[in-house]
């Protein structure tokens, strides 16, 4: 199965269709979906200031990162949850979409960095665990690079809401609709009112 076939499939599914469908589904996805990366952002900055020394330098690493990190996964779960929900809903769009795929490398590289971190001072944390000073600079690099991929996934993720639509399918309304019509605005009658007659 080819990319385009899989997409489309995803989008022919019926979960995809009750969610795309659906006038409160799609929002509260997205608003669980911002919540959780708010929380994997604030927990993970905390995390990073303290590897740079600018907070908390006096606290165990290790004590703050095992107390911290368990929330970060468990929002990262959510996001990654109500993200795939919402992708499959117009798959094909957000997939053909530059600020989707770049948010992807971003994710990616933010992966990517926390195993350099771990294979390099993540072995030598004993040393510096409590250590009033900051840790060495491989931490420190690590830490700011993690805030900039972070504040990356923000601000593409944020851009792709308005560069793609959900509703990309629907037939646009015909010219002659009445607005107070369409949203249900009573006449002075109390009734919906009916399109007047044309002059002759």
């Amino acid at each position: 199965m080819d990319i385009a076939s899989l997409l489309s499939w995803l989008e022919g599914t019926g979960l995809a269709a009750r969610i795309r469908e659906s006038r409160l589904l799609f929002p509260l996805l997205e608003s669980v979906h911002v919540i959780g990366l708010a929380l994997v952002f604030g927990t993970i900055a905390i995390v990073d200031l303290r590897l740079l020394g600018v907070a908390s330098a006096q606290r165990s690493f290790r004590r703050m990162a095992s107390d911290i990190l368990r929330w970060t996964w468990a929002a990262f779960a959510v996001t990654v949850v109500t993200g795939s929900l919402m992708f499959m809903t117009n798959a094909a769009v957000y997939y053909g979409n530059a600020y989707f795929r770049a948010k992807m490398v971003l994710l990616v590289l933010a992966g990517v960095n926390v195993l350099v971190f771990e294979l390099t001072a993540g072995r030598t944390v004993h040393r510096w665990d409590r250590a009033p000073s900051a840790p060495p600079p491989v931490a420190r690099t690590i830490a700011a690079l993690s805030l900039a991929i972070w504040v990356g996934v923000i601000v593409t993720g944020r851009i792709i809401g308005f560069t793609t639509t959900r509703a990309a399918a629907v037939e646009p309304l015909p010219a002659d609709v009445d607005l107070e019509e369409l949203l249900g605005f009573p006449g002075d009658d109390g009734q919906t009112p009916a399109t007047p007659p044309e002059n002759d």
